[in-house]
């Protein structure tokens, strides 16, 4: 039987869904029977992503408290949610601790920890008894550290602490709770939107052979989420065979 006929109506909202990781999760859901509703800023994006895919869609900013009770108001006036895919976050420059930009490591946490901690609050009194699927997708990040990274890394171990928690104050309940912790994924916006130029953003991967993709890493969200309903992912760590540790990769040339 396939994944596609063993969940064909089941429900996802998936956030981040504009670029990269989110963006790729919603192709990777709705190939395998899906019903998916997208969420990020960009309407644009979220608009063309609809009409290549047939998700249904909602712009908000995750840092909003009004923007995020119209997105959930939205999204379960469509029917329950069975699953919250968490993929929205981000990082902002490479500062040292002893020179550190308090503004961009609020930002961080904003993005990374009170955006996810505001929607998955909101979205679990709509699993109700039938129960649901929580998803964050962290990074190696929440479990490690790096110099240069620490602004990203305590906002990255601070959202891994939500979902193990959960699954800690949620036990006997029919819900699981999964993480995903990509190393290395080469997408068009992350290392950019961290650095600022292109150039910058493209020596990440320089010389590194095949770095991870968005669709590899949306392909192992779809697997964790149609997996039989007793079976939970507690965590998966994904890196690309190059990269061995947050900072020791092979580089070619």
């Amino acid at each position: 039987m396939s994944q596609s006929s063993q969940t064909p109506s089941r429900h996802a909202l998936v956030t981040g869904a504009s670029t990269g990781i989110g963006e790729e999760t919603v192709r990777a859901l709705v190939a395998t029977g899906w019903r998916v509703t997208a969420t990020a800023r960009r309407e644009d994006r979220l608009a063309a992503l609809t009409e290549e895919t047939g998700c249904h869609y909602h712009p908000a900013d995750l840092t909003s408290d009004d923007d995020v009770a119209r997105l959930v108001e939205s999204v379960t006036s469509r029917g329950r949610v069975d699953a919250l895919v968490n993929v929205a976050g981000g990082a902002l420059g490479v500062d040292t601790v002893a020179e550190a930009d308090l503004g961009r490591w609020q930002r961080m946490y904003d993005m990374n920890v009170l955006g996810t901690l505001r929607l998955t609050k909101a979205v679990l009194p709509h699993f109700g008894g039938e129960g649901g699927d929580l998803l964050f997708v962290t990074s190696t990040a929440a479990h490690d550290t790096y110099p240069g990274g620490a602004g990203y890394v305590a906002a990255k171990h601070a959202e891994r602490i939500i979902p193990l928690t959960l699954r800690q104050e949620l036990v006997g309940q029919p819900v699981r709770v999964i993480e995903i912790a990509p190393g290395m994924v080469k997408t068009p916006e992350f290392s950019l939107n961290r650095l600022g130029s292109e150039d910058a953003a493209e020596d990440v991967y320089r010389g590194v052979e095949a770095p991870l993709s968005g669709a590899d890493v949306a392909e192992a969200i779809a697997w964790t989420l149609n997996l039989p309903r007793h079976m939970n992912i507690d965590s998966m760590t994904i890196r690309p065979v190059a990269q061995a540790t947050n900072t020791l990769v092979a580089r070619k040339g």
